[in-house]
């Protein structure tokens, strides 16, 4: 299946957080953080939204930083996804 966000929507993929920490020291799962950085799949068109023009400045395939809790959680495919505004993305990662 194939999802086709609508206007100023992205479907993105969380990406899963270091299990290690820089000074090796190894998370248990209650100790990791939920992961804020994920992988755009899908970007809606913009558009006219609440009488503003929104232009998309996301892509397929960027690598983004959300805010915590956001967006709604989806399973398809088996796959957990997440559709979010593109307000609640707070920058690009760049690597």
């Amino acid at each position: 299946m194939k999802l086709k966000p609508i206007e100023d929507r992205v479907v993105i993929k969380m990406v899963e957080a270091e299990e290690t920490t820089k000074s090796g020291i190894i998370l248990t799962g209650n100790a990791k953080e939920k992961p804020q950085e994920a992988e755009v799949l899908a970007v809606g068109p913009g558009g006219v939204i609440d009488g503003n023009e929104v232009k998309m400045q996301i892509k397929v395939g960027d690598r983004v930083v959300t805010s915590k809790y956001s967006g709604t959680e989806i399973k398809i495919d088996g796959e957990e996804l997440i559709i979010v505004r593109q307000k609640d993305i707070l920058a690009i990662v760049e690597r």
